[in-house]
């Protein structure tokens, strides 16, 4: 009889959130410490498809989509705001629905926004933090937020111009190989799928909502820094240093707020997940295992 584990099943399944359906991705056992996985942009839960089974023998993991991203809904904008506070109440319920009331969070990207908001309005369900070029300081806005901030300060047809190449297959696929010593290890499925989704009609604008919908992170940092002096959740941060989009001037500024972190800077770009989960994932399950209780 062999004595190998069991391969971790991923389980892809749909909930029904204030009338949305909601694409979400779950394997494990509920038993176990439950790890949320939350993805950025332009992608979906689809980023985390590998690390998903790497964590799944010893964690319940859940990652889901946002409206608007991968398989869950894409309502109209007229009548649904894609907002970050949005996304955060479609999460919140979600892990409502499915009785999950203790949780780890993987944060990257749009994803930090998502997650402090969870954070502080559930201070005492977070059981620790995986932080992955998500950004919660001033310091991590740099060059690459200049137009962006443009579209900010004056929302027009003329400042939302240079924003429609951000959705672009260059962008995408930049956004997977920047930084990135060895292209082999990053699947082209990727920009494909992520290109696919973003090119559906009516995306452009919701990622236009989206990024002017960005301004609204930078008055919630003091309170997310608040956040982490008070609580002070267990933390690693795994933060891929050549990131263009978030680089690591926003990774440093965590160990002011944060007395016992776990700080590694990954040689790779944005998707650091993509050619680095083989040192990535065990730096991750043995944060896990020795800070993350259920």
């Amino acid at each position: 009889m062999s004595n190998e584990k069991p391969v971790p099943v991923t389980h892809h399944r749909f909930r029904k959130i204030d009338g949305l359906n909601i694409f979400y991705r779950e394997a494990g056992s509920r038993d176990n410490p439950c790890v949320l996985l939350l993805h950025g942009f332009p992608t979906s839960s689809h980023m985390f498809r590998n690390l998903i089974p790497a964590l799944a023998d010893s964690y319940h993991v859940v990652a889901p989509d946002y409206p608007g991203y991968g398989q869950s809904d894409m309502p109209d904008r007229k009548a649904f705001t894609y907002s970050f506070d949005r996304y955060a109440e479609i999460v919140d319920k979600l892990l409502s629905e499915l009785d999950i009331k203790r949780y780890a969070m993987y944060v990257m990207d749009y994803g930090a926004p998502v997650g402090w908001r969870l954070a502080l309005k559930h201070p005492e369900q977070v059981t620790g933090l995986i932080i992955q070029n998500g950004n919660a300081y001033d310091e991590g806005l740099k060059e690459f937020w200049d137009p962006i901030k443009k579209y900010w300060a004056e929302r027009t047809d003329e400042n939302a111009k240079p924003l429609l190449k951000l959705f672009t297959l260059e962008t995408t696929k930049f956004q997977y190989t920047d930084g990135v010593d060895d292209v082999t290890r990053v699947s082209p499925d990727n920009w494909v799928h992520d290109q696919a989704l973003l090119d559906r009609p009516g995306n452009s604008d919701i990622q236009l909502d989206m990024m002017y919908d960005y301004r609204t992170n930078l008055p919630l940092y003091p309170k997310v820094q608040e956040y982490l002096r008070k609580h002070q959740p267990p933390s690693i941060i795994v933060w891929g240093e050549r990131d263009f989009i978030f680089p690591a001037d926003g990774a440093h500024p965590y160990k002011r707020d944060l007395k016992d972190l776990d700080f590694h800077l990954i040689p790779t770009g944005h998707f650091a997940l993509e050619d680095k989960a083989d040192v990535i994932v065990p730096l991750i399950r043995d944060f896990l295992a020795r800070r993350v209780k259920k």
